[in-house]
């Protein structure tokens, strides 16, 4: 992953965050190294012992009251050791001016200040899910994401093997694209995998001997989103003769990506084969289970108690007849 820098996080927020700079704008090229954004706390009181220099420094009105009301000396001395820390830079809440000196000891210190006209609540619920999506971990797949009946599935196999053409008939038939070829993952929390398509390629798809396709341009704005939650993994490789395939449902295989174990559905592909269909079901099938019905153990457990019925009338006449 490339350093996410000060100069693109204001980029990226200055409208979000309502953003103004002040101080050294060399600042821009400091490296924002973790998802965290929090006050100084003790540090402008003297205490450095337990400081995180990593994190983007908020400055409230608590700590801007505090600063104003120190003698300047005891303020030059207590700015100068607090931006003199490698930290990425510094955001002021609530429109605030800044104490007398700091904006001069943040020239000193090569430290960009940013002003936010939020208050200090709203600045940190508005911050604190942009950073988790810059820094959530991620990886990019060779594949194709769909929206089916609101199932994300991930087409997987090899090159030609036919996974855009099957997502492609699934956009004739209704349901969505929402990347081609290049799916980029993220993970969000502990067992959420997000995909989108690449920015440049977003609603384009590849067809063999047709080329690039523009299906929003196609089928409408209705047959594409940007992004989705990716909850199947549908595998697809040819036909072999003599290789063993699932038959009833109840071995579940799954894969892991970025530390997230996805259920993975193999579908061999033989001439005369309806994947569009096979597709459709598979979202339905994942639907029913996700409400707690699951047909293949249904059918097992029904089965099972056939043959304990069957089992007791065989006990019951062997009895009789002794």
């Amino acid at each position: 992953m490339a350093p996410f820098t000060v100069g693109m996080f204001y980029e990226r927020t200055k409208d979000l965050l309502d953003l103004e700079v002040l101080g050294s704008s060399t600042g821009f090229a400091r490296e924002i190294p973790a998802p965290d954004a929090s006050g100084p706390g003790l540090v402008l009181a003297g205490y450095v012992g337990r400081f995180v220099t990593q994190r983007i420094q908020v400055l409230g009105e608590t700590e801007v009251s505090y600063l104003r009301a120190l003698e300047s000396t005891e303020r030059t001395r207590i700015l100068d050791t607090f931006l003199g820390y490698d930290i990425p830079c510094v955001m002021v809440t609530k429109g605030l001016d800044l104490p007398l000196g700091m904006e001069e000891a943040a020239h000193r210190a090569g430290v960009t200040i940013l002003r936010s006209q939020l208050k200090t609540l709203e600045f940190y619920n508005r911050i604190t899910p942009f950073l988790a999506d810059v820094f959530a971990p991620s990886t990019s797949l060779h594949g194709s994401l769909a929206d089916v009946y609101g199932i994300g599935l991930l087409f997987t196999g090899g090159s030609g093997i036919g996974k855009s053409e099957c997502v492609l008939d699934l956009v004739e038939r209704g349901h969505r694209l929402v990347a081609d070829d290049l799916v980029i993952v993220r993970r969000k929390g502990p067992d959420v995998l997000i995909g989108s398509g690449h920015q440049l390629q977003r609603h384009h798809m590849e067809i063999r001997g047709v080329g690039l396709i523009d299906v929003r341009s196609i089928f409408g704005v209705r047959s594409v989103r940007q992004q989705k939650r990716i909850e199947v993994i549908v595998v697809l490789e040819e036909w072999k003769e003599g290789v063993t395939v699932e038959r009833t449902g109840l071995d579940t295989d799954t894969a892991s990506i970025l530390g997230v174990e996805i259920p993975r559905i193999t579908i061999p592909l033989n001439p005369g084969k309806n994947i569009t269909v096979i597709a459709e079901v598979i979202a339905m099938n994942h639907l029913m289970r996700f409400s707690g019905q699951d047909p293949a153990h249904a059918f097992n457990e029904r089965l099972k108690g056939h043959l304990r019925e069957k089992a007791d009338v065989q006990r019951y006449l062997l009895d009789d007849d002794e």
